[in-house]
């Protein structure tokens, strides 16, 4: 079935419009247009409007994430409106109203939209627009900037009223575009597609002009930290990442995002920050986002690590008493739980900014989001005084019976969603397989190998297999030899750069040289030792002060090998690698218990389809010590095991989620063989 033409427009003016964070940030605000169509049950034509759904995004909107409701039906529900202190139960209403089967459902705006006669209507939250909406004389400043070709609408919470202000403003004043809502955001309209986006980017671009025009130079104050040089902040960041993620995860395992922007150094070292950042955001769609405030650290950038780390417990401490406070005095019997007490912003003078969310994306856009209230303050202090909608007003938004809803429509989390995932030897074979697993099954991947342009492929695939708006959203990658300690410790540090830090590490690079003993040389022993014995001891080590930092548990996972407890001819190399490994899961699993990390290894063998091992040489070599063609490598192993089947990189790639996942959880000090029956390799 084709798509109707009033629906093409929308999605295509969604999309220009959603591509631009100047006009909206992430999934805020939406876009509808009306339109005839007809009815299959009576075959004549019926008015229906199409209007961005619950949860939507503009910038990728798709025709089933539109709510599509019949005109009539929707209109007549202002005979039935019971009032300001009713207005929720209109939204249920919004699903009486809706035509034909599928679709997303119906938002709160839903009435902006319907009520407002006009056939296309743009509701969106650009910074300059919320600036005006933000200012302490708003209104005058709406009118000194607009005239009469915007209008203001005093703050209401979004609703059926806040749907019926802006229709009688458009319909008592014929010369208007649009609307400046107090304290939120903006809405326009016009008769067909290209107008009602004119009228949109008119608003936007005359705002923008205005406050560049008329504000005034430095509006957050004299800059009093000035950031550190890159290298600096960088490495300070990821020292501090981890301890702020184990905070931020309090109540519940949050995910990292780290943000040094021009924007954000430029505000967090500035001498009004403070107190700036104390007001909290305005617009819906930011404190929803970034909670009604930051957590802001009040020591200079140089301060020494160990105080710094020792001030942000004590700033933890009181933010949660002060988010307890700030719930129990709003809250009363109808209210939803409170859903968690840790910041979703830490701003940090000299550093930057940290934001947090259950996975990757919602930390992202958290973030995101708070560079959009950076420059909404920017605005509203350059040409007036910031002043954002009371904080008894957010808190009715922010445990909104309708906001709780929309949470509560939200898939199920997987089985790892909230971890991050480091796998070394990641670009290909059991590493590529186990970076597959563990992103399908919910967990943030560092791919981490030698050969930078493979893994890059890798986290990519990741992140298309995802559906990732954002590729660094389910996996980056990172280069490193894992048997230099330097660049082990640059690893870690950019997992926690990405991420906020590292839950997981599986253990899996190695290389594989079949020689006689007499033919092995000392470079042959160290080059297996260094990357397989030194190059997991390096990792788990630097993984491990991570996790300690955090606080929160985590799991390391050695790929070992049936080699590690199996004799097998013309291998002293690399069984005797394979052991040490082996080895170094009993040892740290005896010892990092009292930290909630589990170390445990599998052992798989013949894993030759997909092996870079096997294919860099192995391969050959071990065919030649059994005296099968190279090609039949892997049926020969599967014939020898109990099973008879073919160990692949995926087998092995499930063991490692199993043991990283929530079945085992009391399961330490573990190998698992993964070798399809071997029997002499049975551990006893």
């Amino acid at each position: 079935m084709s798509t109707h033409p009033q629906v093409a427009e929308l999605l295509a003016r969604s999309h220009r419009l959603g591509a631009d964070p100047r006009n909206t940030n992430f999934a805020g605000g939406n876009a509808s247009a009306k339109g005839s169509a007809v009815d299959p049950v009576t075959g004549q034509p019926v008015d229906l409007m199409w209007v961005k759904g619950s949860g939507g995004d503009l910038g990728t909107l798709t025709e089933n994430g539109l709510a599509v409701l019949r005109l009539d039906r929707l209109r007549a529900l202002v005979d039935s409106y019971p009032g300001v202190a009713r207005e929720d139960e209109m939204v249920a209403a919004f699903d009486f109203c809706l035509h034909g089967k599928g679709g997303a459902a119906p938002s709160i705006d839903t009435a902006m939209h319907g009520l407002v006669d006009a056939a296309h209507v743009d509701h969106l939250h650009p910074d300059a627009g919320i600036a005006l909406a933000t200012a302490a004389d708003g209104e005058r400043l709406v009118a000194d900037c607009f005239g009469d070709r915007v209008l203001w609408v005093p703050w209401r919470r979004p609703g059926f009223q806040l749907g019926l202000d802006i229709a009688a403003i458009k319909r008592d004043n014929p010369q208007a575009i649009g609307v400046v809502l107090g304290g939120h955001g903006i809405t326009a309209w016009g008769e067909d597609s290209a107008r009602c986006e004119a009228h949109s980017l008119e608003i936007i671009r005359t705002a923008t002009d205005y406050l560049a025009k008329h504000g005034k130079a430095d509006p957050f104050g004299a800059l009093v930290h000035a950031p550190l040089s890159d290298d600096a902040r960088h490495a300070r960041a990821a020292e501090l990442a981890p301890v702020l993620r184990g905070l931020a995860s309090t109540d519940r395992r949050q995910v990292g995002h780290f943000t040094d922007t021009e924007v954000v150094l430029d505000f967090v070292g500035r001498q009004r920050m403070p107190e700036l950042a104390a007001l909290g955001t305005s617009c819906p769609d930011h404190f929803l986002r970034t909670k009604v405030r930051p957590m802001v650290l009040d020591l200079p950038p140089d301060a020494p690590l160990e105080r710094v780390v020792e001030r942000l417990r004590e700033l933890h401490t009181a933010y949660r008493d002060d988010y307890r406070a700030y719930y129990e005095k709003y809250a009363d019997a109808d209210s939803p739980a409170m859903r968690g007490a840790d910041p979703a912003i830490v701003l940090v003078p000299g550093v930057g900014m940290f934001s947090y969310g259950a996975d990757k994306q919602t930390a992202r856009v958290a973030g995101e989001f708070y560079v959009n209230a950076i420059n909404v303050m920017r605005g509203a202090e350059a040409v007036s005084t910031y002043a954002p909608i009371d904080e008894s007003e957010k808190f009715r938004i922010e445990y909104w019976a309708l906001e709780e809803a929309k949470l509560a429509r939200r898939p199920k989390p997987k089985a790892l969603a909230g971890r991050v995932a480091l796998v070394t030897g990641g670009a290909s074979g059991i590493g590529r397989a186990t970076a597959v697993r563990l992103a399908a099954d919910g967990a943030c991947v560092v791919v981490a190998d030698r050969d930078a342009e493979r893994a890059a492929e890798v986290a990519a695939e990741l992140g298309e297999q995802q559906k990732a708006l954002r590729e660094a959203d389910v996996a980056v990658a990172v280069a490193a030899d894992v048997s230099d300690a330097a660049a082990v410790a640059e690893m870690v540090a950019a997992a926690s750069l990405a991420y906020g830090g590292v839950d997981l590490v599986v253990n899996n690079a190695g290389l594989s040289i079949s020689k006689r003993l007499l033919d092995t040389t000392d470079q042959d022993w160290d080059v297996q030792h260094a990357v397989m014995a030194r190059g997991s001891f390096l990792v788990s080590r630097a993984a491990t002060a991570v996790m300690v930092a955090q606080g929160l548990g985590g799991d390391i996972v050695y790929v070992s090998s049936k080699n590690g407890v199996f004799a097998g001819p013309n291998n002293v190399a690399y069984g005797a690698a394979k052991a040490d490994q082996a080895h170094q899961v009993r040892l740290l699993a005896a010892e990092l218990g009292e930290f909630g990390i589990r170390v445990n290894g599998v052992n798989p063998d013949g894993v030759v389809r997909g092996s870079g091992i096997f294919a860099g040489g192995w391969g050959a070599q071990r065919a030649a010590v059994y005296g099968v063609p190279e090609e039949k490598l892997g049926e020969f192993y599967a014939q020898r095991t109990l099973l008879k089947r073919e160990v692949l990189p995926e087998t092995v790639a499930a063991a490692v989620a199993v043991l990283a996942g929530n079945e085992l959880s009391h399961t330490t000090g573990l190998h698992i063989p993964v070798d399809a029956g071997v029997a002499a390799a049975f551990l006893r």
